[in-house]
């Protein structure tokens, strides 16, 4: 089995910051296929998006698991 790509950070984001985060991202992304920029920077999005994605998941992950305990 693979490792996982990302690593949580150190200093881990609030849901509800990360939520606005994708939301910027997800906006961005847009904006890069609107424009025609290079398949180099809408892929550096994608990366930045999945990786707000799964720190979302994880952040969602904590909170529910604090909230059980």
């Amino acid at each position: 089995m693979r490792a996982s790509r990302f690593r949580r950070s150190p200093n881990r984001l609030s849901v509800d910051v990360l939520a606005v985060r994708i939301a910027e991202l997800i906006s961005e992304r847009q904006d890069l296929r609107a424009t025609g920029s290079s398949a180099a920077a809408i892929e550096r999005n994608r990366v930045q998006l999945a990786r707000a994605q799964w720190e979302l998941a994880h952040a969602l992950i904590d909170e529910h698991l604090s909230d059980a305990a």
